[in-house]
């Protein structure tokens, strides 16, 4: 799922989750640091391996969280007000991620409706409702696509002592070109 190269792929932790700090989240997503920390204090995308707990931790997002918030994301732009995606989300938060991949999701606009198969796709468009469509196992290529040259650090183990908050995004891009030049 993730590139095999050590020098690209994330960092797995002992139990083989992998998290990503809200920078990359950002980055791979397409959106903004503070987007991203109101959608983490409103409760409406909370990174589920660590959220932040005072000054110094970071918040670590899982894949499927990254996956989540491009969903917003998208909703957001299309027009649909944060009160009925935050209805979406929550119907979302209850699936794995194998069946997130299968499923679209459309919208009026308004009320946002889950489709699982391609007939309820049709269904719902001939009876008027849709006018945009989300294809959430397109989201999930994007994200992969967006993650295979951005940071990942295991998910379980202590935090080094003196961590700061989130590193300046010239920090990262640092990091990255290092990496380039050496790999």
């Amino acid at each position: 799922m993730h590139g095999s190269d050590p020098q690209e792929g994330p960092l797995v932790g002992e139990d083989g989750e992998v998290g990503y700090r809200g920078v990359t989240a950002c980055q791979a997503v397409g959106i903004s640091y503070r987007q991203l920390d109101y959608w983490a204090r409103t409760t409406l995308v909370v990174p589920s391996i660590r959220d932040a707990s005072g000054s110094g931790t970071q918040r670590l997002y899982s894949f499927r969280d990254l996956v989540v918030l491009k969903v917003v994301k998208r909703l957001l732009d299309a027009g649909v007000s944060l009160q009925n995606i935050r209805k979406a989300i929550e119907t979302l938060r209850s699936r794995g991620v194998d069946d997130l991949a299968g499923i679209t999701l459309i919208s009026d606009g308004t009320t946002v409706y889950e489709c699982r198969s391609p007939e309820e796709v049709v269904d719902l468009l001939q009876g008027g409702q849709g006018v945009f469509g989300i294809a959430i196992g397109g989201a999930f290529k994007e994200i992969q696509g967006s993650l295979s040259h951005l940071p990942a650090e295991p998910a379980a183990g202590p935090q080094p002592v003196g961590a700061q908050a989130e590193p300046a995004a010239g920090d990262e891009l640092a990091a990255r070109r290092a990496r380039r030049r050496a790999g």
